[in-house]
């Protein structure tokens, strides 16, 4: 009886652990599915709602994208971040993250239970628990880890496996892995894949090879550690994790992984910054465009759009591959133009330069004027509130400084010592030039470079900056004369001095001016002086039909800068941009008719919405037959006049210009009217050239009017400003795709005026305006 008392006891004991057990299992359970109930309800940290998972707020970058469906640039202030679809991603690459991160991806529904035991029962020493949706709900809306607290990081797993089941039922798999490679930092302003291809390989997603999407996916671990710039061996060994991961779950062979492994990481470092890139003067033009726009166009809600953080895009009338050819064109001629003004003014041969033909006091005038416009001026007395005592001894202080070089004919930086005033004059020795490409049928815009280089030159000289025009302008007071006196290319002019009386024209002096030689006598036909540009036939013209009528008819061709309607406009006195210009000039190449130059076609939300759409504004300005008879002119200076480099090759080329006139010879054989344009001084060079289809101008010139060539040898358009001209045309016609036009231009049916000049026959065939054009001792035109 004992012995059934003490069994019973010890059952009575037992069933208490098995009690006990139950409890506690059970406890378990309830207190796990209450954890989780409180983490759903947000008592353990802010939860998302079903339309933050639906929405999730992520900052994206605006995206400016080009004619031919390149990008451009982007706009942002942190996040330099656009999204991705699953179809653009390489199959190498999610190949790769899975076989790395999360094997078994497509069997769990956001929290893998093999995992998570494995990670407990091993503490992680075996590999992490961590899926991918838990990952992305990380990234998206609980935030890195409290390593310091262990309660913390618990309760923010349990909000992450949380999130991942939601997550899992609001999107696909597909929808998830997009994401997840989209919200990654990747490091170095590569905000998600995109991002990340282009800056580390300058490529898109989907042009990814095997390695380098296991470079990128290795990057998963910490960016900051595994970052290809700082720690090119780490990023390598990594990467080779992810090929024996992928070789590991039957991706990739043994012999793809041991190939791959021994190679290099073979980065094509681009980085994506507002001051680098391609068309950086036409994003700067962009972002003051868009920020108007945003002014003028609330949200629905009434809120206003973020340039940098709401993922719109802006799709631009720039052709990627022609800004490529205008930039290389620029990039090519202008540091053989620079090396022919340093050379020219060097301490020996011009004491005051970049300066000439200006007093001491003339100078230190100038530079204080330009101390007072800097940027370090601004910042000093605003925001550090110095006085201008201080603030002009700071600028006798040599400081460290990098600055602008051109070095083996590419732009560069330089580390150096300078006083920042001496910065400023070095700055200012150095030629500028503005360049823009437009259709003349459409108004687009195709081509915009501002300057140099915008990282030291920001002030852009296709739209902000206004310069004297030179003969430029002549072809407006020429074609003002053929609609109004129905003048004929080949009707003829005595080519001899000629005055216009005083306050004739509002002028209180007698104009006289004169050509850049002193020969005068016999006659020319027009088509001839105007490819001489010869300034005594000029001034007969806008004598005949007044100033006003040419102001008037700049005017209706889009020249909104000031014009005095005084005579000496005849040879281009106004300040006016390359932008009005070209859009000038485009009216003769579209038959009469002006249209507003385009730069912007839409503007979308990042869901595709279109928010703005453009609508073409044009006006007839002349009539079909004056616009071609103007062409016909112009021709005339391709033919035999001050352009005539770019068509004909020339027997006696002296090899210092040639170093100078970068590409000569051109060789361009089709239809090409245009004019060159020289200010006084040589302060200024120009060339306005046109096909059918396309019409660029060219300036070239310093800051400062006062620095300058000595000469109209190399101080002249068909010197400074016609070889990026006829270099990016070659580059352009070498690439048939862009179907930039060779043919003759459209004559009208109805051509009343006479434009075959090969019986008329000018009794003086040289000879040029005043500072313009062509010298006597330049062989090759």
């Amino acid at each position: 009886m004992a012995k059934a008392k003490k069994e019973s006891k010890i059952v009575q004991d037992f069933s208490k652990y098995i009690r006990w057990f139950w409890m506690i299992f059970l406890g378990g359970i309830v207190a796990f599915v209450l954890v989780f109930l409180l983490a759903s309800w947000g008592v353990l940290g802010d939860m998302p709602d079903h339309t933050q998972l639906e929405n999730p707020r992520t900052n994206l970058a605006t995206e400016i994208i080009s004619s031919d469906g390149e990008t451009l640039g982007k706009f942002y202030f942190k996040d330099n971040r656009t999204p991705v679809s699953y179809s653009e991603l390489p199959q190498n690459l999610v190949d790769a993250l899975i076989a790395t991160e999360d094997a078994r991806f497509h069997e769990h529904s956001g929290i893998d239970a093999r995992g998570t035991l494995r990670a407990f029962f091993f503490l992680g020493k075996r590999g992490g628990a961590s899926t991918i949706s838990q990952q992305l709900a990380r990234q998206l809306f609980v935030g890195v880890r409290d390593k310091e607290s262990t309660t913390n990081a618990i309760f923010q797993k349990i909000q992450e496996w949380v999130i991942a089941t939601r997550l899992e039922r609001q999107y696909t798999k597909e929808e998830i892995m997009a994401q997840y490679f989209n919200i990654y930092d990747f490091g170095n302003n590569g905000d998600g894949i995109r991002s990340a291809s282009s800056i580390y390989f300058d490529k898109e997603p989907k042009d990814l090879t095997l390695k380098e999407s296991a470079m990128l996916v290795g990057m998963f671990k910490n960016s900051s550690l595994y970052n290809p710039r700082r720690n090119p061996e780490g990023v390598k060994n990594r990467r080779n994790v992810v090929l024996a991961q992928m070789e590991k779950y039957g991706y990739i062979s043994e012999a793809v992984k041991d190939s791959l492994q021994k190679t290099e990481l073979d980065l094509k470092y681009t980085p994506q910054s507002h001051r680098d890139g391609i068309a950086t003067y036409f994003r700067g033009y962009l972002d003051r465009f868009m920020k108007d726009w945003i002014k003028k166009n609330p949200k629905p809600d009434g809120t206003k759009w973020n340039l940098y953080n709401d993922g719109l895009k802006i799709y631009t009338t720039i052709d990627s591959r022609m800004q490529k050819y205008a930039e290389n064109a620029v990039q090519q001629h202008m540091p053989r133009l620079q090396a022919e003004f340093f050379h020219q003014n060097t301490p020996k041969r011009n004491p005051t330069a970049p300066f000439l033909e200006l007093e001491k006091e003339e100078i230190d005038a100038l530079m204080n004027r330009g101390m007072k416009q800097s940027e370090r001026w601004r910042h000093m007395k605003y925001d550090l509130k110095k006085s201008d005592k201080e603030i002009k001894a700071s600028f006798q202080k040599a400081t460290k400084m990098s600055v602008f070089k051109w070095v083996d004919g590419k732009a560069s930086e330089v580390d150096t010592i300078m006083k920042p005033i001496d910065s400023m004059r070095y700055y200012k020795s150095f030629l500028r030039t503005g360049m823009m490409s437009m259709n003349p049928q459409t108004g687009h815009v195709k081509a915009w470079v501002g300057g140099i280089n915008y990282r030291h030159f920001q002030y852009d000289m296709v739209k902000q900056g206004k310069r004297q025009i030179g003969s430029t302008f002549k072809p407006l007071v020429y074609t003002a004369a053929i609609d109004q006196l129905h003048y004929s290319p080949c009707d003829e002019f005595p080519d001899v001095p000629y005055c216009i009386e005083a306050n004739k024209y509002g002028n209180p002096e007698e104009w006289c001016p004169k050509n850049s030689t002193p020969n005068y006598g016999g006659t020319r036909t027009l088509k001839n002086a105007l490819a001489n540009s010869v300034n005594t036939v000029t001034a007969q013209l806008i004598d005949k039909v007044g100033p006003q009528t040419v102001v008037d008819l700049a005017q209706k061709l889009g020249i909104e800068s000031e014009m005095l309607p005084v005579p000496s406009i005849a040879l281009g006195t106004p300040d006016i941009s390359v932008y009005e210009m070209v859009g000038a000039y485009s009216a003769f190449a579209n038959q009469g008719v002006y249209t507003k130059p385009v730069m912007v076609t839409s503007i979308e939300d990042k869901n595709g919405t279109i928010l703005y759409q453009f609508k073409p504004k044009t006006r007839d300005v002349l009539s079909e037959e004056t616009a071609y008879v103007a062409v016909q002119l112009m021709q005339g200076v391709t033919q035999s006049g001050s352009g005539a480099s770019l068509r004909h090759t020339y027997k006696r080329n002296r090899a210092e210009y040639k170093e100078v006139v970068t590409g000569y010879p051109y060789e361009l054989t089709n239809p090409i009217a245009g004019k060159t344009g020289t200010t006084q001084n040589q302060s200024d060079g120009w060339f306005m050239g046109m096909v059918p289809n396309l019409v660029t101008g060219v300036w070239v010139g310093a800051e400062d009017r006062a620095a300058h060539f000595k000469s109209i040898t190399y101080g002249q358009g068909a010197v400074m400003a016609l070889p990026i001209w006829g270099i990016y045309m070659k580059s352009c016609y070498a690439d048939e795709d862009l179907g930039i036009s060779k043919e003759e231009f459209q004559e009208p049916k109805n051509l009343s005026i006479n434009v075959d000049c090969s019986k008329h026959t000018s009794t003086i065939t040289d000879g040029d305006d005043d500072n313009d054009d062509t010298p006597e001792d330049l062989d090759f035109g």
